[in-house]
C-alpha cells in the first residue's frame, strides 16, 4: 500500500499531502501517525530543508478519525477502555507532538474539509492558508467524544478561549471567511490559487537565514507557555548563537552592500 503521506521536494520546502482522498483523508491506521512522527524527525535532522508545505488530496485536508471504525471498534477504536487509551496515546497523540515540535516552519494549505483531528493537525502548524471551500469544524460532541488529539489545548490559543469553547461545545462548522474572522487561517483564497499561495510563503520562509527561522519558530512555540523572563533568557541564548554564524554576516554584508544575500545554511 502507498504511504499515507506523500512527500515531494521543491527546492528547500517540502510538500506534504494527505493521500487517501477516497477516505477524506481520515487517520484510520497507527502506520498513518507513525508516518508524521518519520517526517518530523527526518524534516528537523535535515537543516537543507527549510519549510513544508502540509495539504490534502481530493476534495478534503482531513476528515479526522474514521466513523466506520468507530462503530466496528475496530484498529484504534478495539479493545478494553485501557487499550483504547494506549492506542490513542501511541497514535494519534503522537501527531501533535510531533508537528508541534517540529523545527521545521510548516505552512498549512487547507483545501477542503477539516473535522476534528483535522482541524487539530492545522493547528499544530505555524500558518494556516484556507481556499474558499474550506470549512472546519471541533466536531467531537457531535460524535459523543472529545477533542483526543489536543485540540482543546492547541484551539484556544490559535483563536481563543471563547471562541474555542464555541466551536468545542457545539461542534457546528464554520467556512473559511469566518475561519478568517476568528484568526484560524490568515489568507481565504480562491482553491486554484491555494497552493501557489502556500509554495509562496513556504519559499518566503526558506529564503532566510534556516537557523534563524527554525530558532524563531522555538521561540514562538515556548512564548505560548512560558514566563517572559524564562523566553528573554533564552532568546539570549539563540541569539549568542545566531550572531556568530555565517548566515548572519552575509545578511549584514548584504544589507550594507546593497545586494541580495548567499546563504548556505551555516
Amino acid at each position: 500500500m502507498e504511504p499515507f503521506l506523500k512527500i515531494e521536494r521543491d527546492g528547500a520546502v517540502l510538500v506534504v499531502t494527505l493521500n487517501r482522498p477516497d477516505e477524506r483523508n481520515a487517520i484510520t491506521e497507527t502506520s498513518h501517525s507513525e508516518e508524521f512522527v518519520a517526517l518530523c524527525h527526518d524534516a528537523t535532522r535535515d537543516m537543507s530543508i527549510r519549510a513544508i508545505v502540509l495539504t490534502g488530496a481530493g476534495k478534503a485536508f482531513c476528515a479526522g478519525g474514521n466513523v466506520k471504525n468507530m462503530r466496528d471498534k475496530i484498529g484504534m477504536f478495539a479493545g478494553s477502555p485501557f487499550e483504547q487509551r494506549n492506542s490513542y496515546r501511541t497514535s494519534v497523540q503522537m501527531i501533535g507532538n510531533a508537528l508541534y515540535n517540529c523545527e521545521v516552519p510548516i505552512v498549512a494549505a487547507i483545501n477542503g474539509a477539516a473535522i476534528g483531528l483535522g482541524l487539530d493537525i492545522t493547528c499544530m502548524c505555524d500558518i494556516r492558508i484556507a481556499s474558499d471551500r474550506a470549512v472546519m469544524a471541533e466536531s467531537y460532541v457531535k460524535l459523543g467524544i472529545i477533542p483526543g488529539g489536543g485540540g482543546a489545548w492547541l484551539l484556544p490559543r490559535v483563536i481563543g478561549m471563547a471562541r474555542a469553547s464555541q466551536m468545542t461545545l457545539t461542534g457546528d462548522a464554520i467556512d473559511a471567511a469566518k475561519a478568517l474572522e476568528y484568526g484560524l487561517v490568515s489568507e481565504v483564497l480562491p482553491g486554484e490559487e491555494l497552493m501557489g499561495r502556500a509554495m509562496e510563503i513556504a519559499h518566503s520562509i526558506a529564503s532566510n537565514p534556516v537557523h534563524a527561522t527554525r530558532m524563531a519558530k522555538r521561540l514562538l512555540r515556548e512564548g505560548q507557555s512560558a514566563k517572559l523572563d524564562t523566553l528573554l533568557e533564552m532568546a539570549a541564548a539563540y541569539q549568542a548563537l545566531a550572531h556568530h554564524t555565517e548566515d548572519h554576516h552575509e545578511a549584514i554584508d548584504a544589507f550594507l552592500e546593497k545586494r541580495a544575500p548567499d546563504f548556505k545554511g551555516k
